[in-house]
């Protein structure tokens, strides 16, 4: 039997659904992101990675698109790593040897932002596209080569700043690299990028 109790419970949820709640943010298109990305031709910012293992590390990043990216650690990591020249280097800096491990720039999904003409929503590379908060999170890959993994983007709006980016490998790791105060700047020497300069300044 339905009771007055039963019934005014009944009225009192179904008058809460009928509440209008407020509209979910859409998020940022993906040609607003693809001209930001592209208007970013040299830039740095203090960057905090967190590692698949769970080990994190801070230092600055340096970008100078097309192409080339520097991390710089903060002691006690010695590391350094660098992309120019169509090339990715890692210095182990815990290791005896000048050289670093080098593969292509076109192997890391990096190669997605760090393109001559970035465009997010190039067929096949686009694989999400959400809002959450005041976030906009776009999840693309290079559609040429997916088993090399795929990129993950974080930016807001007002004014529109890249955030953090994960780099998620063909075995499904994920590197997070959260960034803080990215800011255009002027000229980036050339030696910031170039892995040849490096090995020599490292006696190679």
């Amino acid at each position: 039997m339905l009771t007055r109790r039963t019934f005014v419970a009944a009225s009192a949820a179904t008058a809460g659904l009928a509440v209008a709640r407020p509209a979910l943010a859409a998020p940022i298109p993906l040609s607003r992101l693809s001209q930001y990305l592209n208007s970013l031709t040299t830039a740095q910012a203090k960057f905090t990675q967190i590692n698949s293992d769970g080990s994190t590390s801070t230092g600055t990043l340096y970008l100078h698109r097309p192409g080339r990216l520097r991390f710089d650690y903060d002691p006690p990591v010695e590391d350094l790593v660098m992309a120019g020249g169509g090339s990715v280097a890692v210095f182990d800096g815990r290791s005896n040897s000048v050289n670093p491990e080098t593969y292509p720039l076109s192997q890391t999904p990096l190669s997605i932002i760090l393109g001559q003409n970035v465009n997010l929503g190039q067929a096949g590379m686009l694989q999400g596209h959400r809002q959450e908060g005041n976030k906009t999170i776009v999840t693309v890959q290079d559609p040429q080569r997916p088993q090399y993994g795929a990129l993950e983007l974080v930016f807001t709006d007002n004014p529109m700043t890249l955030r953090q980016w994960v780099v998620i490998d063909g075995q499904g790791n994920r590197t997070t690299t959260a960034l803080s105060g990215l800011q255009p700047v002027g000229n980036l020497p050339a030696t910031y990028f170039s892995i040849p300069t490096e090995i020599s300044k490292r006696g190679g």
